[in-house]
């Protein structure tokens, strides 16, 4: 399997979004949270991404904790079901308050899709 990120597999509806705070589903391991919605409608598994500015008020902060979640994603997406009519919208919302290793992050990504 290629490890690539293309442009068909990020989430940006902003409809989506919406119902995966409001009707997905979540689990959770720190400092990740994951929201995920069965979706039937889609082709391949969704992903999107998100560092609140609450906690980390720098740009430049959230971008890198943005792209090392995106990284791991990458690596690790071949753990998602394989099944031909599953697939998901999935949200990864960093909760940490300070920034952590690239390490961390990808041990919570694998233990989070694994969950799924």
């Amino acid at each position: 399997m290629v490890n690539a990120f293309p442009k068909k597999e990020k989430l940006k509806s902003r409809k989506i979004i919406g119902q995966l705070f409001d009707v997905g589903n979540t689990t959770s391991k720190y400092p990740v949270k994951l929201f995920f919605l069965k979706m039937e409608t889609f082709e391949n598994h969704q992903a999107a991404f998100a560092v609140p500015k609450r906690n980390f008020k720098s740009a430049v902060t959230r971008n890198r904790i943005k792209r090392q979640l995106r990284e791991a994603y990458r690596l690790q997406k071949s753990r998602l079901p394989k099944k031909e009519k599953d697939h998901y919208a999935l949200l990864f919302l960093y909760i940490g308050k300070e920034k952590t290793s690239y390490g961390q992050l990808e041990k919570a990504m694998i233990t989070l899709l694994n969950k799924l």
